[in-house]
């Protein structure tokens, strides 16, 4: 059974899927190589455990026991030494973390499960960094992680079954439910999302509605929890852009990224992380 997990990458996603680990009773540690982006996990957490107390999802006493067991630090051998399971959330370039997982290898224990929580990558191509692929899948999680119950196990190529079995134990403690997937280009949501996204981009474009306009007809239309541009502020835009990229490339033209999507990122447009996205915060 694994007892403790280290979490890479402090971002949105790293810092939320590490506070989900630790309020699930495992030893956690949450690495990156800033410490700024240390610091500002360290307070994005206290923030999200603040909240849960507040609406009554969580008692002060199991919030500070979550907060006991995660540790925050920026050496990869200190944070992986010993663990029984690691989960990569940096950024979404296979360069990035071929390289960490490559780094992960030489200094994990040999018996690690190692997931990545990648949206559209291909885990099978992320799994040639290890000498035993077997132990290697997706573990997508959504944004916000606290609030999200999905998580979409991918299993790559080599995968083995009790590996998927270990993923699919530490989602449940984590409070998760998840949906087994064989690796395919987007998985299931983030390649219907995506052409979604970008649908919606193409009809601003064009100037049929607003973006407040799209997204209220999704929302009180379609039943969608968030609008398309909601979303996407969310998310970020450059993390779509990298998507629809990487899926037009795999699955053809259909997934063409729409030009004022790029040209919203070519001028820094990103979403919430930045305070401008498709509207301003």
């Amino acid at each position: 059974m694994i007892r403790s997990i280290a979490v890479l990458g402090a971002g949105t996603m790293g810092h939320g899927i590490a506070y989900a680990a630790a309020l699930g009773g495992f030893e956690t540690r949450l690495f990156d190589v800033s410490p700024e982006a240390l610091t500002r996990a360290r307070a994005s957490v206290e923030a999200i455990g603040a909240k849960a107390v507040e609406l009554g999802k969580a008692t002060a006493a199991d919030r500070d026991a979550a907060l006991g067991r995660l540790a925050f630090g920026s050496d990869l051998g200190a944070a992986v030494v010993d663990v029984g399971m690691v989960i990569e959330a940096i950024p979404e370039r296979m360069d990035l973390k071929l390289s960490i997982l490559q780094d992960v290898e030489r200094q994990a224990p040999p018996e690690a499960i190692v997931a990545s929580n990648t949206s559209a990558l291909s885990i099978t191509e992320l799994s040639t960094a290890l000498t035993r692929p077997q132990r290697a899948a997706g573990m997508h999680f959504f944004n916000p992680v606290h609030k999200m119950k999905l998580v979409e196990v991918v299993r790559a190529l080599e995968t083995a079954p009790e590996t998927l079995d270990v993923i699919e134990d530490v989602a449940r403690r984590m409070g998760k439910e998840t949906v087994r997937i064989r690796e395919s280009p987007g998985f299931i949501t983030s390649r219907v999302n995506a052409m979604i996204g970008n649908e919606a981009f193409f009809m601003l474009q064009e100037g049929i509605a607003s973006a407040r306009g799209i997204d209220k007809a999704l929302k009180l239309g379609l039943n969608h929890p968030m609008g398309p541009f909601e979303l996407v502020d969310l998310v970020g835009l450059d993390t779509r852009l990298s998507v629809l990229k990487f899926l037009h490339a795999s699955l053809g033209d259909k997934y063409r990224p729409c030009p004022l999507l790029v040209q919203y990122v070519q001028a820094g447009r990103l979403g919430k992380k930045v305070g401008k996205g498709v509207y301003e915060y």
